[in-house]
Formats: C-alpha cells, structure tokens, sequence
C-alpha cells in the first residue's frame, strides 16, 4: 500500500498527543500498519481475490481484459476493511490496555489520537466504498454490510454482552469472497455463496482456539468469549463441532473437479482429527495453538487451490 504514508499523515497530522515529534519513520510506519490491522487486511485480500477470480473463471471473462475492476475491487476492499478496523481500534481503545495482545496499539500507547484515527477509519470506508461503486452496485452494498456488521453489530453490540459474539463477528469476515465475486458478476451464484459459507464456518473454530490462548486476557478485559464464560472443555466440543461443519462443504463446489474436493476434504478430516486428539491433550494451550496455526494453514491452502485448478 504505497498510498499508506501519505493518507496517513493527512488523517493524523497533530500536535504533541498524536505522533510525537521523536517518533522515526519506521515507528510511524509501524503504528500506522498496526491501525489499520495489515494482517487481517492481507488475509482478507487472500479470499476476495480468489472470490473475483472464480468469478472471473465461471464467466468466461479474462482477467487482463478487466485489470481495472481488479485494481478497484481489491483497493476498494482493503480500504473498507482497514477503515472498519481503525474504528475498532478507536472503539475498543478502553479495553485494549488489558490484553497482552493489544496493548502496544497506537491508539493505547498515545502515540495516534483516538479522534483522528477515528476520522482515518471513516475516510477509509468513504473512499473504499467509493471504489467498489466503480465495480457493481452488488459489491458498493455488500461492502457496505461487511463495514456494519463488524463496526455495530460486532464491535459496538455483540462483542461486550453475548458469548456468541464470534458467530456474530464471522458474517462480516465472510464477506471478502463475495465481494471479490459480486465485482465481476452481481448475480451471485452458489459457488459464491459456498465461499462465503466456508468463511463463517472456519471463524469459529479459529477464533475459539485464539481465545483458549489469551483466556485470562479476554477475562481480564472483561470480553464474554466462550473459553472465559463456558471453559475449556465447552469449547472444545465446538470448535470442533464447526469443523464437522466443514466437513461436507467441499461438494458444494464440486465444478472446481475432483481433485480439489479431494483437496479440501483431507484438510477437513486433519483438522478433525487433530481437534479429537484435544480431548487427550493435558495441555490445552498446546492444543489451542495448534489448531490456530493450523486454521491458518487451511485457509491459505485452501483458497489459493481454488485458483490454482482453474489454471490447471
């Protein structure tokens, strides 16, 4: 993101409270990536590309010859996502001092002012959304309801009040694919609407195995994650119900060939396999890392095999 700098400084440009004079630039750099959460950002733009791409491919359009609804398509929906992140972090910036993980953040240390990191969020989102207009009207809208599930539904509702604040948090992390799809073709077929369902359903087991990790910092912040109300072993029994969830998901895309249902299914029954092992398991907290670390794995293999049987 080669604009990053510029809009940055524009956003957050103040006095001795923002960006302190001593700040150097890979600092500044830094704060500013950890805003807009680039990580989440780039795995976002993992599954709205292979969403664009399917699109793309069952359409029978070239994707040199549409360059530039690519261009605005994965710009328009890294903005929007980094937008709604930077809010968040504006949002949850009383809380975020109590957890390990999010104590360093720029909005907790002093080192970017709330209110102008709030207006970076919202300029962001503006712009984002403005972006994906120049594709369809179908990918502007569901943009749109990806910000607002995450913002208010998630963040502002869910997030403080209900244990299933995750499976609230999972629709606007479904998102991307149709977005990536709904640029090319607005008449989202069921291959997309598969995507999105393989997105909400990995969420879950995902995030549960990242809050078994930081249990007592989601207690200790006050956050009603299901580890921190319901314990370790409830947990278990639905991260692992999730991943059977999975398991049949892979033949609902059955036009991408057999090899890749083949693909999919064997990361299913890993997954699986690994997760009734838990029950064994007298560390939890091994186990929950490594159900995370495999949960990324699997999104990475299984979205970047989408695109590559198609060039098969």
């Amino acid at each position: 993101m080669s604009n990053s700098k510029p809009i940055g400084e524009l956003a957050l440009k103040q006095g001795n409270n923002d960006i302190g004079s001593s700040h150097s630039q890979t600092s500044f750099s830094k704060d500013f990536l950890a805003t807009i959460k680039i990580g989440i950002v780039n795995s976002n733009l993992i599954t709205t590309f292979t969403g664009l791409w399917l699109a793309l491919y069952f359409s029978n359009h070239r994707f040199l010859e549409n360059l530039d609804i690519v261009f605005f398509t994965l710009l328009g929906s890294s903005l929007i996502i980094a937008g709604s992140c930077s809010i968040n972090n504006y949002i949850d910036r009383d809380i975020d001092h109590l957890m390990e993980r999010t104590k360093e953040r720029p909005t907790v240390t002093g080192n970017f002012n709330p209110s102008k990191v709030l207006i970076l969020g919202l300029f962001l989102v503006l712009v984002g959304t403005l972006l994906l207009a120049l594709t369809t009207w179908t990918a502007m809208v569901i943009g749109i309801i990806g910000v607002f599930s995450y913002i208010v539904l998630y963040t502002l509702w869910s997030k403080r009040q209900y244990v299933s604040n995750t499976i609230v948090g999972s629709v606007s992390g479904a998102v991307p694919p149709l977005i990536g799809w709904a640029a090319i073709d607005g008449n989202l077929s069921m291959v997309a609407w598969a995507l999105f369902i393989i997105m909400f359903a990995w969420q879950p087991p995902h995030f549960y195995a990242l809050a078994m990790r930081r249990v007592e910092e989601y207690r200790a912040a006050g956050v009603p994650m299901l580890p921190v109300v319901k314990g370790f072993r409830t947990t278990k029994n639905h991260i692992n119900l999730w991943v059977v969830v999975l398991l049949p998901l892979p033949f609902l895309l059955t036009s991408l060939g057999v090899p890749f249902v083949v693909l999919a299914s064997i990361l299913n029954i890993g997954w699986l396999v690994i997760g009734l092992y838990g029950y064994k398991m007298k560390d939890d907290i091994k186990w929950a890392k490594l159900m995370f670390v495999y949960s990324l794995q699997y999104l990475t293999i299984m979205f970047v095999a989408m695109v590559i049987v198609t060039l098969i």
